[in-house]
């Protein structure tokens, strides 16, 4: 539990240093799978910064995964909004509301009461028909990155970020189908195109609005669907006699972290000059 939220924060703080980056770069095509914007903001310190964290984080995830169920690893990633929110207060001078800081006390709330009721990861082999599925979900995500750049506004940041969520999702069952490098194995080939997606898509996400958006839609992504798979299909539980706690903080942490992205959004015009990316967070002025 303590290397899922570690990841948590490294993932929320590489997202206010990549959106910083993106958003100072040129204008990419309107593709939601944009090679090129991902080439410009790789030239930025600030997105490589934040790319080395993600891959602190990618490693603390699969560790996490490995030790504890999906949906606990899930529930402790989608923290990263919170913190999110929190290092744009510092980094980007972005100003918090009582009722997101009330929000971020909620999402740990939730994580501690999961923390206490969660048991070890299920045992139960995933059958070949959900590696495949999972390759395939993998390949949907990237079409629908593909012709998500036309939506417009919000809608364009969350369908992206709910995108990303899902390619991140497929990384996270796929990592519990794996057991050895078998290359004939679908869930190989799931886990490298669903974390190439959902990397590429939160990219696109980030410069074409509100990363607490794009998050939010990533969150739902990566939390509830990869959740149910591990409790239906590879036998996550929680420690005897405490489902319902379990169920509750898995519930109030996506819940807090929702609706921190509901309240992160500005309520009026930000100020003539105010730098872009503080707007990109959702600053209230």
């Amino acid at each position: 539990m303590i290397c899922a939220l570690a990841s948590a924060v490294c993932f929320g703080t590489a997202s206010v240093f990549q959106a910083a980056a993106t958003l100072a770069s040129t204008p990419g095509s309107g593709s939601g799978l944009d090679a090129a914007l991902l080439l410009r903001a790789l030239r930025q310190w600030r997105y490589i910064l934040g790319l080395g964290l993600d891959g602190l984080g990618f490693v603390l995830q699969i560790i996490a995964l490995r030790s504890i169920p999906i949906y606990a690893v899930g529930a402790a990633l989608a923290a990263s909004l919170a913190v999110t929110a929190v290092v744009a207060a510092r980094v980007l001078g972005v100003r918090l509301s009582r009722t997101e800081w009330g929000a971020v006390g909620v999402v740990c709330a939730g994580l501690g009461m999961l923390g206490l009721s969660s048991g070890a990861e299920g045992d139960t082999a995933g059958s070949t028909a959900l590696r495949w599925s999972m390759l395939g979900i993998a390949v949907a995500v990237l079409l629908v990155g593909a012709v998500a750049g036309s939506l417009p506004g919000r809608s364009r940041a969350l369908i992206l970020g709910l995108g990303a969520g899902f390619g991140f999702g497929v990384v996270e069952v796929a990592v519990r189908l794996i057991d050895s490098a078998d290359l004939v194995n679908p869930a190989l080939y799931a886990l490298l195109i669903g974390g190439g997606a959902g990397f590429l898509l939160l990219t696109s996400a980030l410069q074409r609005g509100s990363v607490t958006t794009a998050t939010a839609g990533m969150v739902i992504g990566e939390t509830i669907g990869p959740a149910l798979v591990g409790v239906v299909w590879l036998g996550d539980r929680t420690r005897g006699g405490l489902e319902w706690p379990a169920i509750a903080g898995f519930a109030v942490a996506v819940a807090g972290a929702l609706a921190l992205a509901r309240f992160g959004e500005a309520t009026a015009a930000p100020d003539e000059g105010r730098d872009s990316a503080a707007r990109a967070v959702g600053a209230t002025p």
